[in-house]
């Protein structure tokens, strides 16, 4: 049976859980990419999607179809990658990241192939300038920008998943886009 998100939430509230299963393959990939966007880590967004899956489980019964039920998955994913950036600033963990050349930079996985020699070197600028300046936004800028930018999130889904007015999520990125082309202008400038 092919079900809609709506009605395998609700089969799933009442304990069905081949229903949640079908939720859990449908949204994995997307929570992925968001869950790795906002830790810039493929372990910690593995972890992400799996404690995500885990408290949208426990929560089921709240999910109450106002929003769409991958609105809902992507705030519960958004809050577990806030509280994992939280627990890192606390703890003092961020670490200044030297990839192995294997791993190559994150940035470079999700780009497209097949760049001009020219935008390969302003991408290295770029990439070298990227990851500072989006750990330097609040966790709702980066949320929002990374939510607008690179799932395609309109105003209003970025509102519902960060649980603030659609006024706000619209400032947040504003706010983000602003202080990234703050500092991502050394790149810009040096490649024209």
């Amino acid at each position: 049976m092919e079900w809609t998100d709506a009605e395998a939430a609700r089969e799933a509230q009442l304990g069905n859980q081949q229903a949640f299963r079908v939720l859990v393959e449908r949204h994995s990939r997307a929570l992925f990419r968001l869950a790795y966007r906002m830790t810039g880590n493929e372990h910690d967004a593995e972890d992400l999607v799996q404690e995500s899956f885990l408290r949208a489980y426990k929560q089921l019964a709240k999910f109450n179809e106002r929003a769409a039920f991958g609105t809902w998955l992507h705030r519960i994913c958004v809050n577990c990658s806030l509280d994992m950036i939280r627990a890192r600033k606390t703890r003092r963990e961020i670490q200044n990241k030297v990839e192995d050349e294997r791993a190559g930079n994150w940035l470079e996985q999700v780009a497209a192939p097949g760049p001009s020699p020219e935008r390969l070197m302003q991408s290295s600028q770029v990439t070298e300038l990227l990851e500072p300046a989006l750990n330097n936004l609040s966790e709702n800028e980066r949320a929002a920008f990374i939510l607008r930018h690179y799932e395609g999130s309109n105003i209003e889904e970025i509102a519902q998943v960060l649980g603030v007015e659609t006024s706000a999520a619209k400032h947040s990125v504003y706010r983000a886009v602003h202080k990234l082309r703050r500092s991502l202008a050394p790149a810009w400038g040096a490649a024209r």
